[in-house]
């Protein structure tokens, strides 16, 4: 379908100082490397600072480094599932029936909001994708960078920081950062096809082999085995390629085009679909409809991404260098069937019913620019980057039941657009400070404008059509999600400037300590001020000893603070405006909002890494306090809530909902990872993994209802149990990896098996809880390399065919549970077995 858009791309342009500071990236996690790799690894220093590259025991933070090939051999083709299967405090939570949700899945690290954790690209903060969660799953009510538009084909290494860092990088680092280091090669390049699908037999979903009327004219149904399916077929074609600019620089660009067919794994839907006949028999078409209608798994979706990443050494020893990005994705997915006889359905359009989809069709670019150099005893960089993601959305196959016949069945529901502009620099040197080791000092400064946009939908998509008497006829707007409408529409921004500082010594020979402080001000909410202490003891040569204590925050994103969404609904022939409001609206101050504060956090780390030979084993435990956290509230309705309204004016708002700084949260765990490098004479060598992450997240503190709503009883709560559940059990309380790689003279294998923990789709009372037993899942890969240029591997992802268990088996309630077999908080792909194989050619 085509969108009618609006555009605008407006740069700001301003000073800034010096830029972002910090201490270097350095990897902790040896689980991926081998003994000489280790002290040959290239770290990046993704904060400006320009100190002496560290080994892996010398590392102060917790830092997981995935390669290149490391990704490669996964076969996972979206980077927010290969971390997934490589860092085992990484959860990327199979989302389904979410909105735009199916189409920009967030992903969870240490069990925290997606917007706790920072995303850089070659150091640079990366912007955020426009999109607001509001589906119940879990990330709701966040906004979060879309990983899966960078394609793996432009990744060199991912470096995952597993400490809080605000301090250092700003808002949103709170549960660490994830640095993205584009490829740099001048030469040579790659072009890899490859093509997977899923075959797959759904655990605990049985097959529908005909339906028919029992003794007492009802429906019933024979079922077979559990249902078996071949879908999802994924076709992805990368290519990269690395060329020379002169003697004096590089540019190495990457594209990719994945195309992700949709997968169904829903059940059979039990319900009646017509309206009975006058003698009150079944109607005929009962028995033969597809009642396989709703669409319960991935959505359908086709990615084109372009990269590029150049550096150039100019005369007097500097360096300008520039990266960007363009991607666009197009996504289909499924909502809720809209049967025959539903109030919401027009018979002379879908006479069957309906299942009404979303479109989406998203643009994501970006470019960054800078020059690094040294004058005198410092070393400087000073750089710009501007982001923007384009969220449009759509709806096909569906209806405005209001306007009855005559209603279009496709709708432009208007888009949400965030950019984000930032100009930075920093400056390093050493100082003689008398101590036993020079200081290495880094200031910096950073500006940052940021704007978020809702743009108006077509009208059909979110009117009302009214009768001669001025009543809605029926139900308005488009039929599983409405456009936004005049009173919806939304430009803000907002602009921050941060100041910061580093100092990084050795105070003996074996003992290193580094502090860090940052102080932000932001226009909407006002400033905040941070700081980290880092130490490293190095007991010996094999042993180190680690920690850090920080405190950070997380400021509230702009979707939060001005998102509105308003849907006009029917009620007793009365039309009502429910929705999310922004916490200015006169709707949401009535019922106790007040405006959004930052999240302030407290982060302490405490470990140990141990190297001996080809063995390595870090332990780090942490725990993470976080005050005034921001959620989405309750859908505050009901006749009292109305009265409330009504007495602030808001005479036809029947419904509202808002973000609030409700809760204080403490989350605790462990991290642990081991490594063996096994040599096996003339049977090569394995490289030995072993990480798990023990987790647990708890709600300590919820605030009191404010005084809009004390009066009105037990009912009325701004933050409910449902909502505590998905904080508190909605990500595994434990994750174990194992990996075994295997080289063998021209052969490669992988086989990899991940023990996911309990998780439990909490509901609003006990009874309906979903708890879903700790499941292993095993990938196996083999590959073979006749030579330097080729590459073929097959391979296997969930080898056995796991499920978590079927709803319907586990607590057995609702027919709807027939129609979706398994909770979406299922921390695991739901789509069964997924088969593939790769080529890869490299030059």
């Amino acid at each position: 379908m085509t969108f009618k858009r609006l555009s605008a791309n407006k740069l700001a342009l301003s000073l800034a100082v010096t830029s972002a500071l910090g201490g270097s990236f350095v990897t902790a996690n040896a689980a991926e490397q081998n003994t000489q790799a280790q002290e040959n690894i290239e770290v990046i220093s993704v904060t400006g600072t320009r100190r002496s590259l560290r080994s892996i025991a010398e590392s102060s933070v917790p830092v997981d480094i995935i390669t290149s090939s490391d990704m490669a051999s996964t076969g996972q083709l979206e980077i927010s599932q290969v971390l997934a299967n490589q860092v085992p405090s990484f959860n990327f939570p199979s989302a389904t029936l979410g909105d735009g949700t199916d189409h920009a899945k967030p992903a969870v690290l240490r069990g925290l909001a997606p917007d706790h954790t920072l995303v850089l690209i070659n150091g640079k903060r990366r912007h955020s994708g426009a999109l607001l969660n509001l589906a119940g799953v879990v990330g709701r009510g966040s906004t979060a960078v879309d990983l899966n538009m960078i394609p793996t084909s432009a990744i060199k290494r991912v470096e995952v920081l597993r400490d809080g860092a605000a301090a250092q990088y700003g808002s949103d680092a709170i549960a660490g950062v994830i640095n993205i280091v584009l490829k740099d090669a001048s030469e040579g390049g790659s072009v890899s096809v490859t093509y997977g699908e899923y075959d797959t037999q759904m655990a605990g979903a049985p097959n529908l082999e005909s339906t028919y009327a029992d003794a007492n004219g009802d429906l019933a149904f024979n079922l077979g085995d559990d249902r078996e399916i071949s879908d999802g077929a994924t076709r992805t074609i990368s290519a990269n390629s690395g060329f020379a600019l002169s003697d004096s620089g590089f540019v190495n660009v990457s594209i990719e085009y994945r195309d992700n067919s949709p997968t169904q794994r829903s059940g059979f839907d039990p319900r009646e679909q017509y309206s009975r006949l006058d003698d009150g028999s079944l109607d005929p078409r009962e028995f033969t409809i597809d009642r396989y209608n709703h669409r319960f798994g991935k959505a359908d979706l086709e990615d084109y991404a372009l990269f590029y990443n150049m550096g150039y050494e100019l005369d007097n020893s500097l360096n300008l260098y520039s990266f960007g990005s363009y991607s666009k994705r197009e996504g289909n997915s499924g909502g809720f069937y809209r049967r025959a006889q539903d109030s919401r359905n027009v018979l002379a359009l879908y006479p069957d019913g309906f299942l009404p989809q979303i479109e989406t069709d998203v643009e994501d670019y970006s470019f960054a620019l800078g020059l690094e150099g040294e004058t005198g005893d410092w070393t400087w960089d000073v750089s710009t980057n501007y982001g923007r993601n384009d969220f449009a959305l759509g709806v096909v196959n569906s209806l405005n039941t209001s306007l009855g016949a005559t209603s279009p069945t496709e709708f432009d529901n208007g888009a949400l657009v965030y950019d984000q502009f930032i100009v930075n620099g920093d400056a390093s040197t050493t100082l003689d400070l008398g101590l036993p080791d020079d200081v290495f000092f880094t200031l910096g400064a950073e500006y940052r404008h940021e704007s978020y946009k809702i743009e108006q939908g077509e009208e059909a998509s979110y009117i009302t059509a009214l009768d001669s008497n001025g009543n809605p006829i029926a139900a308005g707007g488009a039929q599983v999600l409405s456009g936004f409408g005049p009173e919806s529409v939304t430009d803000e921004s907002r602009h921050n400037v941060a100041l910061f500082v580093e100092f990084d010594t050795y105070l003996t020979d074996n003992w290193n300590m580094v502090l860090a402080s940052r102080y932000e001000d932001y226009s909407d909410f006002g400033n905040t001020f941070t700081s980290k202490l880092a130490t490293r003891y190095s007991v010996n040569e094999n042993l180190s000893l680690r920690g850090a204590i920080s405190t950070g925050f997380r400021a509230p994103s702009l979707a939060q603070s001005s998102y509105r969404q308003i849907s006009t609904v029917l009620e007793n022939n009365q039309a009502f405006e429910v929705g999310l409001f922004p916490t200015d609206a006169p709707a949401a101050q009535a019922l106790g909002a007040k405006q959004l504060d930052a999240e302030d956090s407290v982060n302490l780390t405490a470990g140990f890494v141990y190297t001996q030979g080809n063995f390595s084993l870090t332990v780090d435990a942490y725990r993470i306090d976080i005050d005034d956290r921001i959620v989405l509230s309750e859908n505050l309705s009901g006749a009292a809530v109305q009265q409330i309204l009504a007495d602030a004016g808001e005479l036809n708002t029947e419904s509202v909902r808002y973000f609030t700084n409700a809760i204080d949260s403490g989350t605790q765990g462990v991290d642990i990872v081991a490594t063996y490098l096994l040599q096996l004479d003339n049977f090569g060598d394995v490289r030995l993994n072993a990480a798990a992450n023990f987790n647990d997240t708890e709600v300590t503190h919820v605030d009191d209802n404010p005084e809009q709503l004390n009066s009105l009883g037990d009912d009325y709560v701004v933050f409910a149990r449902r909502e505590v559940g998905r904080f508190e059990e909605g990500t595994p309380d434990n994750k174990l990896n194992l990996s075994a790689v295997w080289n063998f003279n021209e052969w490669q294998t992988t086989l990899r098996a991940t023990r996911y923990g309990e998780v439990a789709d909490i509901s609003t009372t006990s009874d309906r809880d979903e708890y879903l037993d700790a499941k292993w899942i095993t990938d196996l890969e083999v590959a073979y390399r006749p030579n330097d240029e080729w590459k073929f591997a097959l391979g296997a992802n969930n080898l056995f065919d796991q499920y978590p268990q079927a709803t319907v088996d586990n607590i057995g309630y609702s027919t709807f549970s027939q129609i979706f077999p398994y909770t979406p908080y299922t921390p695991y792909s739901l789509d069964g077995r997924f088969l593939y194989g790769n080529i890869t050619y490299s030059f």
